[in-house]
């Protein structure tokens, strides 16, 4: 792991920033700054015990965007590695520090929620709101933000937007970058930038993207404005259908979303996949392709998407599922406290887990990518005997393809420090190999992290030039979340 490049000591880092900005915000406490070390991507280490990299120097909780400013300009000045984190609920190792002396600067804190823009149909939020509180007020309103990834409970926004996060609604409303409308941002010398609010403009180009997605390497997201829409769940209509194999469920999604019909969810399962989901559906034997489509919005929208849907599964051999069991398991999707908590239950007691790689891809290669991964994991992967599960689902497309979001499960045949190296890093880059062999992208919603960042070149290609020069103009010291999106060198 890299060394720190500041001269001041771990002590003289923690005192400096008291002497910024208090004790109180200053978190030294051990076992704090070690659950604050890793996200979810080392969840087995972690719920054994176990943080091998560098633990940071403390823990930030800003209260404002002055705070994070401050902080920002004494760690650019003084060449400190800083970690931005809000609802701590990432997954590729973009929340770790590799960085000796690090500080994780916690937005959490700036939660303020403002008046909704009813007219124009917007939200302005602190980095640190978490979505489900937002949802929550907007639902009691008629409004939702339309955004609604499995992590909902746990999700802030600050996290949300700079991994370019999206739902399971998204087919209809979007990923977050679709629903982003202005925000707040501060850089390493501690310059604060807002975005305003406005519907489109072609004033050069779009500068949200220098900041969406940036995954903390670029600056910190303080604030952000989203838009808002009707929210009319008593329209909702739901369709399932059994097919016999991944090329009839993708080719039956593609031709609804393609010929200009928005369902809010659009999901195919493979049979693996589908085992864990709907074992109990009636006519599900194990071997078929699950097929899923919910239309929502105004009822005749939905009434028009619904026809256009069942004209399509009609043309291909299926069995229908009720609606009401879809219905009912799409209510239970969702991830909070009590899953994270029975997870982490589970893998103390039976050292069985499961992790998922999210890939995007062309329509015309999406069966190829699926059966390429499958065959290379089955032939390849040396610990595919201790594999619980392999499949997949799609469940974000768009006009011109999908994603794939591969799901493994296994037994840990290994000591809980070997995991990630045995089986969670072989089995990702499997999937971002072949994902970048047919053409598609690395990764779909999730950010590149830590984990992926040795792709990153190849992701981009000749494109790259513009990202590493965003880097060498905002961050030249190197400050920010090092190793994330950026390979370490070396």
């Amino acid at each position: 792991m890299p060394p720190s490049l500041s001269k001041l000591t771990r002590e003289e880092i923690v005192a400096r920033l008291k002497e910024l900005l208090g004790a109180g915000p200053v978190v030294t406490d051990e076992d704090q700054l070690k659950r604050a070390s890793v996200d979810r991507f080392k969840k087995y280490p972690s719920v054994h015990g176990i943080y091998d990299g560098p633990i940071p120097a403390a823990i930030v909780r800003a209260r404002s965007t002055e705070d994070i400013a401050r902080v920002l300009a004494f760690a650019n000045d003084h060449r400190i590695n800083v970690v931005a984190r809000t609802g701590g609920s990432g997954t590729e190792g973009g929340l770790e520090t590799v960085v000796e002396d690090t500080i994780v600067l916690d937005g959490s804190g700036l939660a303020a929620i403002h008046p909704v823009d009813i007219e124009n149909m917007r939200v302005t939020v602190g980095c640190g709101v978490p979505l489900q509180t937002l949802e929550d007020q907007l639902r009691a309103q008629g409004l939702t933000t339309g955004h609604s990834p499995q992590s909902k409970p746990l999700a802030q926004y600050g996290g949300l937007v700079s991994t370019r996060s999206t739902g399971q609604l998204s087919t209809l409303y979007g990923g977050i970058e679709d629903m982003v409308v202005g925000l707040e941002a501060v850089f390493p010398d501690g310059t604060v930038t807002r975005i305003k609010n406005v519907p489109r403009r072609a004033a050069g180009p779009d500068i949200r993207h220098i900041v969406i997605g940036n995954e903390g390497a670029l600056c910190f997201i303080t604030e952000v404005t989203v838009k808002v829409f009707r929210f009319q769940p008593e329209n909702d209509e739901f369709h399932g259908f059994l097919v016999d194999d991944m090329a009839t469920g993708v080719a039956i999604v593609r031709e609804v979303v393609t010929n200009g019909y928005r369902p809010s969810v659009a999901r195919v399962y493979s049979p693996e996949d589908a085992r864990q989901h709907f074992s109990e559906l009636p006519g599900f034997h194990g071997e078929a392709v699950v097929v899923i489509f919910v239309a929502e919005g105004p009822k005749g929208l939905v009434r028009a998407t619904s026809e256009e849907i069942e004209r399509v599964a009609a043309r291909h051999s299926h069995t229908r599922v009720d609606a009401g069991l879809i219905r009912a398991w799409f209510t239970g999707l969702n991830w909070g406290p009590d899953k994270i908590e029975a997870e982490k239950a589970h893998m103390l007691r039976a050292a069985e887990l499961g992790y998922t790689t999210e890939v995007a891809v062309d329509w015309s290669r999406t069966v190829e990518l699926y059966d390429a991964v499958m065959r290379r994991v089955r032939t390849e992967f040396p610990a595919a005997d201790d594999l619980l599960l392999l499949g997949a689902h799609s469940s974000h497309s768009y006009q011109t393809g999908t994603n794939l979001y591969f799901v493994y499960d296994y037994k840990v045949g290994c000591e809980p420090r070997e995991e990630i190296g045995t089986y969670h890093i072989p089995l990702n880059a499997i999937i971002v190999e072949e994902a970048l062999r047919v053409g598609g992208s690395m990764v779909h919603h999730h950010g590149i992290g830590k984990y992926r960042a040795g792709w990153t070149a190849q992701e981009h290609g000749s494109a790259y030039y513009l990202l590493a020069k965003l880097k060498e103009a905002f961050d030249p010291n190197g400050i920010m979340n090092k190793g994330t999106i950026f390979p370490i060198e070396g």
